[in-house]
């Protein structure tokens, strides 16, 4: 009965042991509000956790990149990071620019992020996509991961 006992605990004891160093991937994400985003981020970062950009990385979730820090960043082949100006909608639904949220991402986005940003003219309601060799310049390849790793995938 002992040995039950002891084997029952350890096996409750190794279920609940969820290492600090698990990993997020993002696959397919296409932003949404800022402050959510940043809250979002912020506690992703005090977890500690690591961040595999695997898909498209769009709007808001572009955070990402000046919240978590770079050592905990990689990206894969498939990644693709889509930024584009800030915008509320009007009472009718239509998009108004937002400069003052416009301004607030660019602030969160690392100096390399932002020089890339301003040499393409800057934020427009257009988007403008970041990925293949130049996302590799500024962020390390995800090496050996497996596809179907064991991760959370960040969709809004």
């Amino acid at each position: 009965m002992r040995v039950s006992i002891a084997l029952l605990a350890a096996t409750i004891a190794a279920a609940c042991n969820v290492p600090a160093s698990a990993t997020v991937r993002i696959t397919s994400d296409p932003g949404g509000q800022i402050g959510p985003y940043l809250d979002k981020l912020q506690s992703l970062r005090r977890s500690g956790q690591s961040v595999i950009i695997d898909g498209p990385c769009l709007s808001a979730c572009t955070m990402v990149l000046g919240v978590i820090p770079h050592h905990r960043i990689c990206v894969t082949s498939r990644a693709t990071l889509g930024f584009h100006m800030a915008w509320h909608p009007d009472q009718d639904g239509r998009q108004i620019s937002d400069k003052g949220a416009t301004k607030l991402m660019m602030s969160v986005y690392p100096q390399q992020v932002r020089d890339w940003i301003s040499h393409r003219g800057g934020l427009s309601p257009n988007a403008i996509y970041l990925s293949g060799g130049e996302l590799a310049s500024m962020y390390p390849i995800c090496n050996g991961i497996n596809a179907t790793a064991d991760a959370a995938v960040t969709r809004n």
